[in-house]
């Protein structure tokens, strides 16, 4: 059961990238047909829409395919962007975090399945995070007093690294990443975009998101 009315996602609860996706579709009220995927039994409807079997994927209607989680992001924003997310944005600072620190977070989180030394890339990842904890302490968010697609897009990803060694990261000399994420975690907005939904398999009912 398809809902035709809508645009389609399927997302991956716990992908930072996924989480970044439906942060910005709640904030922007664009409403979609959410389904959950097991990423070890991808839907078939998914990999026909976005071969690279990767979320998020959106499926617009008319059948146009986003399946980057930036582009799904100014997507939505640039659709009714209530907070002026746009406003406070900062393309460089979100390439670094996909480029050079998503590398050592990918290679601390899963040192086996890398081969790597998970304290050297800590150490490496922690210059990215200094630079984060400046621009807080001068501005309060990422790109000024108020959260924007900066934020949302980078916060997912310091949320895993954190959870690796919460010890570690708590006393890294980075408190106000650490009190920013919090902040963020912690906001009705996260909260609401992490609702559980078990697996989507083909003629379910449809799921409306946000709720």
């Amino acid at each position: 059961m398809t809902d035709k009315t809508v645009p389609t996602l399927y997302s991956f609860r716990r992908c930072p990238y996924a989480m970044r996706a439906r942060l910005a579709l709640s904030i922007s009220g664009m409403t979609c047909e959410l389904r959950e995927v097991k990423l070890s039994a991808k839907p078939q409807a998914m990999l026909d829409a976005s071969p690279k079997g990767t979320v998020p994927v959106l499926v617009k209607l008319g059948g146009e395919v986003v399946d980057e989680s930036i582009d799904i992001m100014r997507l939505a924003l640039s659709h009714n962007d209530p907070e002026g997310w746009l406003l406070r944005d900062d393309a460089d600072l979100i390439a670094r975090n996909d480029g050079e620190f998503k590398h050592h977070l990918d290679r601390y989180k899963y040192p086996d399945r890398h081969g790597s030394d998970p304290e050297e890339h800590r150490a490496a990842a922690l210059g990215f995070l200094t630079d984060l904890d400046a621009r807080i302490a001068a501005s309060g968010q990422l790109c000024g007093p108020a959260r924007g697609i900066a934020d949302m897009a980078i916060m997912p990803f310091v949320r895993q690294f954190a959870a690796v060694d919460r010890d570690w990261f708590a006393g890294a000399g980075i408190p106000n990443v650490g009190s920013w994420l919090q902040g963020h975690l912690e906001s009705a907005l996260f909260k609401g975009i992490m609702t559980k939904f078990a697996p989507w398999v083909e003629g379910d009912a449809p799921v409306r998101f946000p709720a």
